[in-house]
């Protein structure tokens, strides 16, 4: 018996009916080994030897495929064609060799990029050794992912607030997102003015525009205000009296248009973003979905091609067949005489594959309609028109441009196009990021030619301004990282994810705006650590990675030349202050007590300072509300937030009423008790009265919460959020499951009280790990909008006369117990 290792079960499952019973088939189910999360993983001082420990999540089926390993003849690994996959093989034969499981075994590694019988037989009659370069590649990598983040990340924590992260390729990309908003705000309008025509013949509307002027082409600032252009528009209706417009010339020209290559892993995902709306992290789950297997009656079959490359190149037979599946669906019109072949583009392109194409055409989206999930279908119906059109004739389209005469030296030009011939567009139009509706290949016009007399209906000028560069989409984004070389294939998704769940962007109708504190930190990093958020650094470096992989350069002095100046940056960056870092913002005066008022970024996030540390008083702070930025809010907007606490007055019962924000969200306080706040209500607005219903609404709960008291044993009866229960305030009580609540006695339950446990004591031997979430958790914990003690942190001593930040995590390393490399 054989055992062959994959990544996924559903990949086990599809490749299990190929092989026959001579093998058995079992996932890993991913990665399986992983850096120790902790100081000392990756010791510079060795080296960089590093320290692995399998992953918790991945240790039963580790075991598994060690009991099998123990039967078996010889090992196959059929991880995935990629750096990670042969770094996940390398990682289960040396699992296997330390526990001295294969010393007499074969270890051999088939590599496939499609899950079809075919691909399977031709990759298990071609093994090979495990690639020792892919697999250092893959060890440099996330040496380099180790060595910034353990060192980087801490910094950020005490420059600006815990839980940040700072990553080798995800701070370039924040810094892409941060520049372009930098571009957005700091842009300023230019006007311009355009004189456009509104024409009509044979009854079909059409409009033509300006295009020479005395002569002199009209350019986008030739009309730079509104003087300007309305003389031109005078002259120019003196010049139409008669309400009609001669046609100067006709101008026709046929242009051709070319089938888009098939998908690379950035191609696909930025169109499935673009046509289907998904995500790019959505897009690679589906895709990984249809590449591993989709029983579609029979059994699960791969439908895809690996899904992670760089490559545009496909098959020969994949090409065959495509042209045969051309030349039947829609004739030989459409199949050009010879195949069409793509050259790959991409900075920094990775070692070889083939393109993602459907592993035979001739399973059309239609015949599996059945059989795929709606998201697997519409992919699938991506991939296979992108495929199929990349082999067939191009599209021909019909141009034609029109000038009108309107007095010496002036020409009004209109344009129009019409597809004479689909081609490849018969199957599929490749989107673009920010197309506008001129750039539509149809624009018809009507039959003209010279002398022709058009009706003239309307002349006009109109004002225009230039617009901001548009935020990234996440299919401009990834097409962006792969034009600058920054990230791979299979890194893209995660760089975005990463970006959200830290918290350092939102999408803002489907477009990148970094947080506040995202702002900080890019700003934080690029004037810092310039170079380590560099394009052009961060490309290089992909490319001495590729090197390696390649066998051309050695992992260790890659990391040594990156790590000198890289460590010693961090230690001279350990002086900065926080207010450096802060990104404060002058927005004026207060004009109550004339002290300056200013907005930055606090350990809790942003909030509004009145004063300065130098006062002698000490600064009041105000956190900004949900939908306040840093780079917008104003002075008028800054003062609002020191409103609260706000009086109300009292309740009918004389209590003192007011509202406030709190560590756990806006409330209103009556007396000493407190009613929180609906989603829908505002603190800076809320009403005396629905204040009051608030109160009522939170005294008839806790009424209703009572199903007994006796007063004289200090013991109630209530109801939780649990069920009832009964407490003397230092002791909680369960009720027996055969009573009812209300028909306990007093002497009952003062019985069950004495025999509770203190509060606490069955937990007693978790404290610790509780104590600690529960000491991290304001951390995380936006401070009150309010002049609350939480937030006079800002006002301590600035971090950097704090001791000394720690030594970087991986200098640590020498210390310890050392451990064999790899």
């Amino acid at each position: 018996m054989n055992l062959l290792i994959v990544e996924s079960p559903a990949k086990a499952k599809t490749i299990n009916k190929y092989l026959g019973s001579g093998f058995e088939v079992l996932a890993s189910f991913g990665h399986v080994r992983d850096l120790v999360p902790k100081e000392g993983a990756v010791d510079p001082e060795h080296d960089f030897r590093m320290k692995y420990q399998v992953i918790d999540k991945s240790d039963r089926h580790v075991q598994a495929i060690v009991r099998s390993v123990k039967k078996a003849d010889a090992l196959y690994l059929a991880t995935d064609p990629d750096r990670e996959g042969e770094a996940i093989s390398w990682h289960l034969a040396e699992l296997l060799r330390e526990k001295d499981l294969i010393k007499d075994k074969p270890v051999y590694r088939v590599v496939f990029h499609e899950i079809t019988k075919r691909a399977i037989q031709e990759a298990m009659a071609h093994p090979r050794e495990l690639s020792m370069d892919l697999v250092n590649a893959q060890q440099a990598r996330r040496a380099l992912d180790y060595l910034v983040g353990f060192n980087l990340s801490p910094l950020l924590w005490r420059k600006v607030k815990r839980g940040l992260s700072a990553g080798r390729v995800q701070s370039p990309a924040l810094r892409m997102i941060v520049e372009r908003e930098d571009e957005i705000l700091n842009f300023k309008p230019r006007e311009y003015w355009t004189l456009e025509a509104d024409l009509n013949k044979s009854a079909q509307d059409f409009v033509a525009r300006l295009y020479r002027f005395h002569g002199e082409r009209v350019e986008q600032f030739s009309f730079g205000d509104g003087g300007s252009a309305q003389a031109a528009e005078a002259e120019l209706k003196a010049a139409t009296k008669g309400g009609e417009l001669t046609v100067a010339t006709v101008e026709k020209k046929q242009r051709k248009r070319y089938p888009a290559p098939p998908f690379t892993t950035s191609t696909l995902q930025q169109e499935a973003v673009r046509k289907l709306g998904f995500s790019a992290s959505r897009a690679m789950r589906v895709a990984q979905q249809l590449y591993e297997g989709v029983d579609i009656g029979g059994g699960a079959v791969g439908l895809i091609t690996y899904m992670r490359t760089d490559s545009v190149s496909l098959a020969q037979e994949a090409v065959a067949e495509i042209r045969q599946f051309v030349r039947e669906r829609y004739g030989a019109k459409d199949l050009p005489d010879e195949p069409r072949t793509y050259q790959t583009k991409a900075k920094n392109a990775q070692e070889a594959h083939e393109a993602i194409r459907p592993t035979s055409v001739m399973r059309t989206p239609e015949e599996l309609r059945g059989h795929l999930a709606a998201d697997q279908l519409k992919l699938y119906d991506l991939i296979w028109k992108r495929a199929v059109a990349c082999q067939m004739q191009h599209a021909t389209i019909d141009q034609v441009a029109v000038d009108f005469a309107a007095g010496e030296g002036n020409l009004l030009r209109a344009t129009g196009s019409t597809i004479a011939d689909p081609g490849f567009m018969r199957v599929y139009r490749e989107d673009f990021d920010d197309a506008k509706p001129e750039d539509s290949d149809e624009r018809m016009l009507p039959a003209m030619e010279e002398g022709d007399r058009v009706l003239l209906k309307a002349l006009r000028s109109e004002q225009h301004f230039t617009e901001p560069p548009p935020r990234y989409t996440e299919a401009s984004l990834v097409r962006a990282l792969e034009e600058y070389g920054i990230g791979r294939p299979s890194t893209y998704a995660s760089i975005i994810s990463t970006l959200q769940n830290r918290e350092y962007v939102e999408m803002d109708r489907r477009r990148f705006r970094p947080t506040d504190v995202g702002t900080v930190v890019g700003k934080f990093l690029a004037e810092h650590f310039t170079t380590y958020v560099d394009y052009d650094f961060t490309a290089r470096l992909e490319d001495e990675l590729d090197a390696v992989s390649r066998g051309e350069e050695e992992w260790v002095p890659l990391l040594k030349r990156f790590w000198a100046p890289f460590i010693k940056q961090v230690e001279d960056k350990g002086d900065v202050s926080r207010d450096e870092v802060a990104g404060a913002r002058e927005l004026g005066t207060d004009p109550k007590s004339g002290k300056p008022v200013s907005v930055r970024m606090g350990r809790y996030g942003p909030f509004v300072q009145i004063g300065t540390r130098d006062d002698e008083d000490k600064p009041t702070f105000a956190s900004l509300r949900a939908g306040q930025r840093m780079d917008s809010i104003s002075l008028d907007e800054a003062l609002e937030l020191f409103k609260l606490p706000r009086d109300l007055g009292e309740t009918d019962a004389g209590e003192a009423l007011s509202v406030n924000i709190g560590r756990f969200g806006p409330y209103v306080r009556y007396g000493s008790k407190f009613a929180s706040l609906g989603k829908e209500d505002d603190p800076y607005t809320i009403t005396r009265e629905r204040a009051l219903q608030l109160v009522a609404e939170k005294q008839l709960a806790d009424a209703n919460r009572l199903i007994a008291d006796f007063p004289e044993l200090g013991i109630q009866v209530l109801r939780g959020r649990y069920g009832p229960y009964i407490t003397n305030g230092k002791k909680n009580a369960k009720i027996p499951k055969d009573r009812e609540p209300e028909s306990l006695t007093a002497e009952e339950c003062a019985k069950l009280i004495e025999e509770a446990p203190e509060k606490g004591a069955a937990r007693r031997g978790g404290a610790r790990k509780a104590a600690t979430s529960e000491a991290a958790a304001p951390e995380a914990t936006k401070a009150p909008a309010k002049k609350a003690p939480a937030k006079k942190s800002a006002a301590k001593k600035p971090a950097a006369k704090k001791p000394a930040a720690k030594k970087p995590a991986a200098k640590k390393a020498a210390a310890k117990k050392p451990t064999t490399k790899g």
